[in-house]
C-alpha cells in the first residue's frame, strides 16, 4: 500500500509540475528537485514511464526527461551525484527509440548525448551498438529517433579535445562510418525514387529528414573523426557523392512546395557545409576536390545555366567556398614555388592558377559588378520603407550569412588576389560609366552605382590605376549636386566612395572641398540614407592623420548643427549611436573649439539618455560623448542641471547594484575620472559619488587601474575629506586585494598608498598601520623584483620621515610576527635597503631613500659606512655644479621655480595636472636639499656622540667612500 501510495504521489506531483498555474507548478517543481537525490525516485519514474505511459500527457513525459539533471548530478565528484543504480534506470528511460512526439524525442536525444559525454564508451559500451542497429530498423519512427540520438551523441563526442578523447572518437568513426554512409546513401536513393518515380513528395520528405540527419552525422565523422580523411575509401566516396547529390537536388527543388522545398534547401546547404568544413579543417585532404568545388560553384553562381536553381543561402555558400579556396593559406606556396616543401600545396596552387585564367576571372568579376552589385527592387523597397535599416553598417562576419556583404567580400578577395588581371576591367567599366546620366535613367544609375561600389571596395588595389583627385574635382563633385529622387543612389554612393578613398589617395588640399560638399547632403530635405552616409564620410575625413583643425573650423558650425539635427531625427537606436559617434569624434578632434555649440548639445543629451533606457549600447555612446565633452572643455559646466545630469549618469553607470552597469561601467569610470580631474573644487555631490567605489574594488580586477586612478584624483582634489570618510575602508580593500594580486596590480596599489602619504602624511601614516607591517616584512625578506621593492622602500622612507614613532611601532609589530628582536629586524631591513639601493632607477625615489637613510645616521651606527656610501652615490646622481662651482640639488625647487609652478595654471592641461604640481611643491624630495640635510645629520651625529667616537666611526669607512663624502660634507 505504501509503495502504491508513493507511486501515486510521484505521478500526481508530475502532473502538477506542468500546470499552467504558477501556484501549483512551483511547489511541485521544488518537490521534484528534492526527490532527485532521494533513493528510489528514478525507480518510480521507470515504473511509471513503462506501465502508465498512456496516463502521461506529453508535457509530463517532457518534464521527466528535462529533470534528469545530467549536468548537475552525473559527475562522480558532484554533490549528491546520481548513484550507479539510478544511472542505469535513467539510461533505460532514455533508450526508448519509439517516442512519438518529436519535441520530446529531441530532449531525449540531448540528454542521451550529455550522458554519453561522461560515460561513452567505457561506462555505456552498449549505446553505440544499439544505435547502429536501430538506425537500420524498418520502423520509421525508431529509425528517425535513433538517427536523432546518434547525431547528438556524435556531435558531443566530436567536440571533446583531449588527446585520449580524440583518439577514441577516431576509432569510433572508423568503426561506424561505413554503416552511417550506407544508411545515408540508402535514404538519398529512396528519396529520389519517391520523387522521380512515385511522385510522392509528402512521403519523400520523411526520407529526406533521415537523409539530413545522417548527413549531419557524416559531416562530424568526416571532419573530426580522421587525421587524414582522404585516406579513407568511404570518405572519398562520400565527398564525391556530395557533389552529385547536390546537383541532383538542385535540379528538382524548384518544383517542390512548402515543407519539401525547405527540406531540400536545407539538404543542399548541409552538403555545402561538408565541403566548407573539410576545407577548413583538412585543406590537404581537400586538394583533389578543388577542381570539382570550383566548377560546381562557378557553374551555379556565374553561368546562365545554373542561375535558375539558385537561392540566397546556397549562393552565399558558393561565394564563401570560392573565397575560402582563394584565401586558404595551405594553397598559397612561398614566392619561390620550386622551394615549396609540401607537394600538395604546390598542386593546389597549380589547380587554382589553371582554373582562374584571365577569361574566367574577367567573367566572374564582371558578373559580380554588373549583376550581383546591382541594387535589387527589394533593396530599393527597403530603402524607401525603412532607410535607417537599409543604411545600417554591416560589418564583422556578416559576410558568412548575409548576401550583399558576402558578395562584396568575395569581390575584394578576388580583386586583391588577381589585381593585375582584373584592374583593366574595372578601369574600363569606370570609363564606360564616367559620363553623367539622366536622373530618370534608372538602369544607368544602378550600373554606375555598382561600378562605383567596386572602385571603393578595391581602393587600395587601384591606387596606381585611378587618379581620384582629378576624378573627384571633374565628375564626382558635380554628381553630388545633381538633384532628383533617383539620383539619391549616386549621391549616396559618391559620398561613400569619397570615404573609401580618404586615406588611400585623396589630397588633404581637397578636404575643405569635401566638407563643403557634404554639408548639403546633411540637410533635412535630403534622403535619410544619403545623410547617414555623408555623416560617416565626415567622420572618416576628420579621422585622417593630415586633418587640419583650422581648415575645418570654417565648416564646423553648419556641420555640427546638421549632425545634431540628424541625431534628433533618427529613430533607430543603431542610427543614433552612429551619428552620436560622429559628433563625439568631432568633439575629440577639435577640443575647446566646440564650446559655442556645447549648450544646445548638452541640453539634448539628458533627453536622449531618458529615451535610450532600454538600449544600453546607445547609453554607452552617450557616456562616451560626455567624456569627450568634458575633456574638450576642461570642465563640467556652470549649469547645475547639467552637472547633476552628468553626476547621475556616473552614479548609475558605476553602481554594481544596477543591471545596466555591466554595459556602462567602463565608459562610466572614464567619465568619472575626467570629471574629478577637471573639477576645481570638491562638492558634496561629487564626494557622494565615491560611495560607489568600495563595491567596485571588491569585484573583479578588470577595471582596477581606472578605479585606482579615480581614487588618486580624489586624493589630490580632497585629501582630507577622502581619508576621513573612506580612508579605513580603502585601506581594508587594498589589504584584501593584495592577498591574491599579481605584481602589476601590487604596483598600482602601492603607488596609491604612497600618494596617500604624500597628500596627508600624518593621517595616512596612521591609516596605513594595518598594512605597514606586511610591507616591512616584504622588505625584511628582500625577495621582490626591483621596481616593486623601490615602491616598498619609498613607503617605508616616507613613514620614517613623517613619524619615527609610527616607524618604530611598525618595526616592533614585525619583530613579533617574525619572532626576532626589534634591533635585528631593523638591521635586516637596513641591510636589504642598502643592498637594493643601486637597483632604484628613478632619481626622485633615490633622493627620497637618501633622505630617509640620512635620518637614520643618528639612530643606527652599525650601518654608518653603508649609509654614507649610499647617500653619497645619490648625491652624485642629483647634484649639479653651476658656473660658480656651487653645488645645486637638481630636484630642489628654488623660490623662482616655486612661484612659476604655483602661478602658471595655464601651462597644465587639467586641474588634476595642476594639483599634481602643487603636491610636488610640498614633497620633501623637492623641498629639502639633500646635501644640506646630510650635512646637518652628520653634524648632529658628531655632537651627540662626541668627536672621539665620531672619529672612530670614520675609521670604519673605506678611503673611496670618505673621498666621495668629503665632496659634500667637510669631515
Amino acid at each position: 500500500m505504501e509503495v502504491n501510495s508513493a507511486h501515486n504521489i510521484v505521478l500526481d506531483t508530475l502532473q502538477r509540475a506542468v500546470s499552467q498555474n504558477a501556484e501549483i507548478l512551483k511547489p511541485a517543481e521544488q518537490k521534484l528537485q528534492e526527490w532527485e537525490t532521494q533513493p528510489g525516485f528514478y525507480s518510480i519514474l521507470k515504473v511509471k514511464y513503462c506501465r502508465f505511459l498512456f496516463l502521461f500527457n506529453n508535457a509530463v513525459r517532457k518534464f521527466i526527461c528535462i529533470h534528469a539533471r545530467i549536468d548537475k548530478y552525473w559527475r562522480p565528484s558532484a554533490p549528491k551525484y546520481v548513484k550507479y543504480f539510478n544511472k542505469l534506470i535513467i539510461k533505460y528511460l532514455l533508450s526508448n527509440f519509439g517516442e512519438p512526439i518529436k519535441q520530446i524525442a529531441r530532449h531525449f536525444a540531448i540528454l542521451t548525448s550529455k550522458i554519453a559525454r561522461y560515460d561513452c564508451p567505457r561506462q555505456w559500451p552498449e549505446l553505440i551498438p544499439t544505435l547502429m542497429e536501430a538506425i537500420k530498423s524498418e520502423d520509421g519512427i525508431v529509425q528517425h529517433r535513433s538517427l536523432l540520438i546518434l547525431h547528438q551523441v556524435v556531435k558531443v563526442l566530436s567536440s571533446k579535445r583531449l588527446t585520449g578523447d580524440r583518439r577514441m572518437f577516431q576509432e569510433l568513426s572508423a568503426h561506424i562510418y561505413p554503416t552511417v554512409y550506407s544508411v545515408w546513401d540508402a535514404h538519398c536513393i529512396l528519396f529520389f525514387l519517391k520523387v522521380s518515380f512515385y511522385k510522392n513528395v509528402d512521403d519523400a520528405t520523411k526520407t529526406l529528414e533521415n537523409a539530413i540527419l545522417s548527413l549531419k552525422i557524416l559531416e562530424k565523422l568526416t571532419v573530426h573523426g580522421f587525421k587524414r580523411p582522404n585516406d579513407s575509401r568511404h570518405v572519398n566516396l562520400f565527398i564525391k557523392l556530395v557533389f552529385e547529390r547536390a546537383k541532383a537536388v538542385l535540379s528538382i527543388w524548384p518544383s517542390f512546395k512548402s515543407l519539401a522545398e525547405e527540406l531540400a534547401k536545407k539538404f543542399i546547404i548541409r552538403l555545402t557545409n561538408v565541403l566548407l568544413s573539410l576545407l577548413e579543417f583538412h585543406p590537404f585532404s581537400f586538394v583533389e576536390y578543388i577542381s570539382f568545388a570550383l566548377e560546381f560553384t562557378v557553374y551555379y553562381a556565374f553561368t546562365p545555366q545554373g542561375e535558375p536553381y539558385l537561392f540566397e543561402r546556397f549562393l552565399i555558400q558558393c561565394f564563401n567556398l570560392i573565397k575560402a579556396l582563394i584565401l586558404c593559406p595551405e594553397y598559397r606556396p612561398a614566392k619561390v614555388i620550386e622551394d615549396t616543401k609540401e607537394p600538395l600545396s604546390l598542386k593546389a596552387h597549380q589547380i587554382k592558377q589553371l582554373f582562374f585564367d584571365t577569361t574566367t576571372l574577367t567573367e566572374i568579376c564582371r558578373k559580380l559588378i554588373t549583376h550581383y552589385f546591382i541594387l535589387t527592387p527589394q533593396d530599393l523597397a527597403l530603402w524607401d520603407s525603412d532607410p535607417e535599416v537599409f543604411a545600417m553598417d554591416e560589418s564583422g562576419e556578416t559576410w558568412k550569412y548575409s548576401l550583399r556583404p558576402c558578395i562584396e567580400s568575395l569581390f575584394a578577395t578576388i580583386f586583391h588576389e588577381y589585381r593585375s588581371s582584373l584592374a583593366p576591367l574595372v578601369v574600363e567599366l569606370v570609363r564606360e560609366n564616367h559620363t553623367l546620366v539622366s536622373p530618370d535613367d534608372i538602369p544607368a544609375i544602378l550600373n554606375k552605382d555598382a561600378v562605383y561600389n567596386a572602385v571603393g571596395i578595391a581602393a587600395f588595389d587601384l591606387y596606381d590605376e585611378v587618379n581620384f583627385d582629378e576624378w573627384f574635382t571633374s565628375t564626382l563633385h558635380t554628381e553630388l549636386g545633381i538633384q532628383g529622387s533617383n539620383y539619391r543612389i549616386i549621391r549616396r554612393r559618391v559620398a561613400w566612395l569619397i570615404g573609401s578613398w580618404t586615406g588611400v589617395k585623396l589630397s588633404s588640399d581637397l578636404h575643405p572641398m569635401i566638407y563643403e560638399a557634404m554639408i548639403p547632403l546633411l540637410k533635412s530635405d535630403e534622403d535619410m540614407v544619403v545623410r547617414l552616409t555623408a555623416a560617416n564620410t565626415i567622420r572618416i575625413v576628420v579621422d585622417v592623420f593630415e586633418f587640419n583643425i583650422e581648415s575645418f573650423l570654417k565648416y564646423l558650425e553648419p556641420t555640427f548643427t546638421l549632425l545634431f539635427d540628424l541625431l534628433k531625427e533618427a529613430q533607430e537606436c543603431d542610427t543614433k549611436m552612429r551619428v552620436l559617434s560622429v559628433l563625439s569624434f568631432i568633439i575629440e578632434r577639435i577640443g575647446v573649439a566646440i564650446e559655442p555649440y556645447y549648450n544646445s548639445f548638452i541640453q539634448y543629451l539628458p533627453l536622449l539618455w531618458h529615451e535610450s533606457e532600454p538600449h544600453n549600447m546607445l547609453r554607452c555612446a552617450v557616456v562616451a560623448t560626455l567624456v569627450h565633452l568634458v575633456k574638450a572643455l576642461g570642465k563640467i559646466n556652470d549649469s547645475e542641471d547639467v552637472t547633476n545630469f552628468i553626476l547621475s549618469v556616473i552614479s548609475l553607470s558605476t553602481d554594481v547594484r544596477q543591471n545596466c552597469h555591466v554595459y556602462l561601467l567602463e565608459d562610466g569610470l572614464e567619465l568619472w575620472q575626467v570629471v574629478v580631474e577637471n573639477t576645481a573644487v570638491i562638492t558634496p555631490a561629487i564626494m557622494q559619488l565615491f560611495s560607489n567605489m568600495p563595491p567596485l574594488l571588491e569585484g573583479n580586477s578588470e577595471h582596477l587601474k581606472c578605479c585606482l586612478s579615480i581614487i588618486s584624483a580624489y586624493a589630490l582634489l580632497a585629501p582630507n575629506e577622502l581619508l576621513q570618510l573612506y580612508g579605513e575602508s580603502l585601506v581594508h580593500c587594498c589589504e584584501d586585494m593584495l592577498t591574491d594580486m599579481q605584481s602589476e596590480g601590487v604596483l598600482m596599489v602601492m603607488r596609491l598608498l604612497e600618494l596617500f602619504i604624500k597628500v596627508n602624511p600624518i593621517t595616512s601614516a596612521n591609516l596605513l598601520k594595518p598594512l605597514l607591517p606586511k610591507i616591512f616584512e616584504i622588505i625584511y625578506r628582500g625577495e621582490e623584483f626591483p621596481m616593486l621593492m623601490s615602491l616598498y622602500l619609498s613607503i617605508l622612507s616616507r613613514v620614517l620621515l613623517v613619524s619615527k614613532e609610527i616607524f618604530i611601532e611598525v618595526i616592533n609589530k614585525v619583530s613579533v610576527n617574525v619572532n626576532q628582536s626589534p634591533d635585528l629586524v631593523l638591521n635586516k631591513i637596513i641591510d636589504v635597503w642598502l643592498d637594493k639601493m643601486p637597483l632604484v632607477s628613478q632619481l626622485e625615489k633615490k633622493k627620497l631613500l637618501g633622505l630617509a637613510l640620512s635620518s637614520l645616521l643618528t639612530a643606527n651606527s652599525r650601518f654608518f659606512c653603508g649609509i654614507l656610501l649610499a647617500v653619497s652615490e645619490v648625491l652624485n646622481d642629483i647634484t649639479r655644479t653651476n658656473e660658480n662651482g656651487v653645488h645645486i640639488d637638481a630636484l630642489y625647487y628654488s623660490e623662482n621655480e616655486y612661484c612659476s609652478l604655483s602661478d602658471d595654471n595655464g601651462s597644465f592641461e587639467t586641474e588634476h595636472d595642476y594639483r599634481k604640481k602643487q603636491l610636488a611643491l610640498k614633497d620633501p624630495v623637492h623641498v629639502i636639499v639633500l646635501e644640506e640635510y646630510f650635512k646637518s645629520q652628520m653634524q648632529e651625529l658628531q655632537r651627540s656622540i662626541g668627536q672621539n667616537q665620531f672619529d672612530q666611526f670614520l675609521q670604519t669607512v673605506d678611503v673611496e667612500t670618505l673621498a666621495q663624502v668629503r665632496e659634500y660634507v667637510p669631515l
